[in-house]
């Protein structure tokens, strides 16, 4: 079974009740498989990063084996702005939109999602379109002061590598969901000297597990979300938080992913 988001933003739980932690959100236009599927919840496994989770039946419409193949094969466009507006055809309603949501075939401000119809007038990139890092690092400096929330991958709420997924997302590349597995994609990188805008930084705990990532900035600067989105300064040390005069992260690995 197959479905895909007709909602602006859905969470995604660990596990099926609503009471459990949030781990991601689901985006309109995000595709994804039915693996597993208990009362009121289904478990789904997204198909651009192919991330599991549960969401609620009531948030996600049915599509057809067919038309999840056609999504499989196609590039359909990713909304570029912070938030955008979507006009659904059939109830004459506007919904809102993030940036990182898809628009499934798109052609002629036309959005289709099976039996739904939206017009679409807002600013959006195509999927194989590959930007550079000056845009790239203009794009994450829109999410300054965004605060920090687990599993959040908005203006209104974001986690660290959901900051890093949407930001490349919006610039024509595609990255796992979380920390960790960023880290095993891409090029290492000897020194920090050697970091340039757009690499991605990424940071363990004691146990020596990927707990943090961030987008290297010029000067040794870096962009993360840590309490909020923020930019402070960063060695082969870790990342010297500015306001509390210590290191809060140590620095595990910088890699080239662009």
């Amino acid at each position: 079974m197959y479905g895909i988001c007709h909602l602006s933003l859905v969470p995604c739980r660990k596990e099926p009740s609503n009471t459990s932690e949030m781990v991601t959100q689901l985006m309109f236009g995000e595709a994804f498989t039915i693996i597993a599927e208990e009362e009121e919840w289904i478990k789904i496994k997204t198909l651009v990063d192919e991330y599991e989770s549960w969401i609620n039946r009531k948030q996600f419409i049915a599509i057809k084996e067919g038309t999840f193949k056609d999504l499989q094969k196609s590039k359909y466009p990713v909304v570029s702005s912070i938030t955008e507006s979507i006009h659904n055809k059939i109830s004459d309603h506007a919904m809102t939109l993030v940036m990182g949501s898809y628009l499934p075939k798109l052609k002629d401000k036309s959005v289709v999602l099976e039996n739904l119809e939206y017009e679409f007038k807002g600013v959006c990139v195509k999927q194989d379109f590959k930007s550079n890092t000056t845009l790239l690092i203009e794009t994450a400096k829109k999410f300054l002061h965004a605060p920090y929330l687990w599993g959040g991958k908005t203006i209104l709420g974001i986690d660290c590598s959901g900051l890093t997924q949407i930001v490349f997302r919006a610039n024509g590349f595609n990255l796992p969901r979380d920390a960790y597995q960023q880290a095993e994609i891409g090029t290492a990188l000897s020194f920090v000297e050697e970091a340039l805008p757009g690499d991605l930084a990424f940071f363990d705990n004691e146990d020596g597990k990927i707990v943090h990532v961030g987008i290297v900035m010029e000067n040794q600067q870096l962009i993360h979300a840590s309490g909020q989105v923020r930019i402070d300064k960063f060695d082969h040390y870790g990342i010297f938080h500015s306001d509390k005069k210590k290191y809060s992260h140590m620095l595990r690995v910088i890699k080239r992913i662009i």
